[in-house]
């Protein structure tokens, strides 16, 4: 039985009411695969719209005739898969040995999109941990996977360290944390200034006594410097 015209447009609204948030937020509920199949498909006829738009006959042009549903597949199960989906399930250890000493790790692929002109972002994280005697240690794989995560995402470098930062301190609850990433910007390498890709931004948090501590600190860009090595 056909769906009527205004039956779908209420689908359509609901839809959207379910997911609507900012652009580095995850969706207010999940998506499940058929829900996020409906996005791609609406998404592919924004993007056919757009195309006629910029006057590009992407019907018959043998180059682009399904570029539309594949630009909107790739925005929905990869550039942005970090908002329609749930973070990656974090395996937990009790700190037995109630390691307290600064633990580093990276450097972390970054590969984001800048929310301003949806340009990629790409570099390199690097992650601090001070484990609390109480706290947890989570599985070093998972620092790169969270990473992925919250990159996933329309971003702004310095929002991206934060979301990154407030997870882990959430899940772990350490003493200490740094979350340093160092990445170019193709919205100023490739458009604008047109800058060298020798051009980066670095952005760094602390929280806890990584915040608090300059030796802590400075043990921690030492390190992240020994690691680009």
């Amino acid at each position: 039985m056909m769906m009527s015209g205004q039956a779908m447009k209420n689908e359509m609204a609901a839809l959207q009411a379910k997911t609507s948030r900012f652009g580095n937020e995850a969706v207010e509920v999940f998506l499940s695969e058929a829900e996020r199949a409906k996005v791609m498909a609406d998404a592919a006829v924004k993007l056919q719209e757009l195309f006629d738009v910029l006057q590009i006959d992407h019907r018959n042009d043998h180059n682009m005739r399904d570029t539309p549903a594949r630009v909107a597949k790739m925005y929905v199960e990869e550039i942005l898969r970090g908002r329609f989906v749930p973070p990656p399930a974090i395996t937990e250890f009790d700190n037995v040995e109630q390691c307290d000493q600064l633990i580093v790790t990276g450097p972390i692929e970054v590969r984001s999109t800048c929310a301003h002109h949806l340009m990629p972002i790409y570099g390199e994280c690097y992650i601090g941990i001070v484990p609390a005697p109480d706290g947890k240690i989570i599985g070093l794989s998972k620092y790169d996977r969270l990473v992925d995560y919250f990159s996933s995402r329309f971003q702004i470098q310095e929002e991206l360290v934060k979301q990154i930062e407030r997870h882990i301190v959430e899940a772990t609850a350490p003493r200490g944390l740094a979350v340093r990433i160092s990445a170019v910007h193709m919205c100023k390498t490739h458009r604008g200034i047109r800058a060298s890709h020798d051009a980066r931004m670095i952005t760094t948090t602390y929280y806890g006594c990584m915040a608090q501590d300059r030796d802590l600190k400075a043990e921690f860009l030492q390190e992240c410097v020994g690691l680009q090595r």
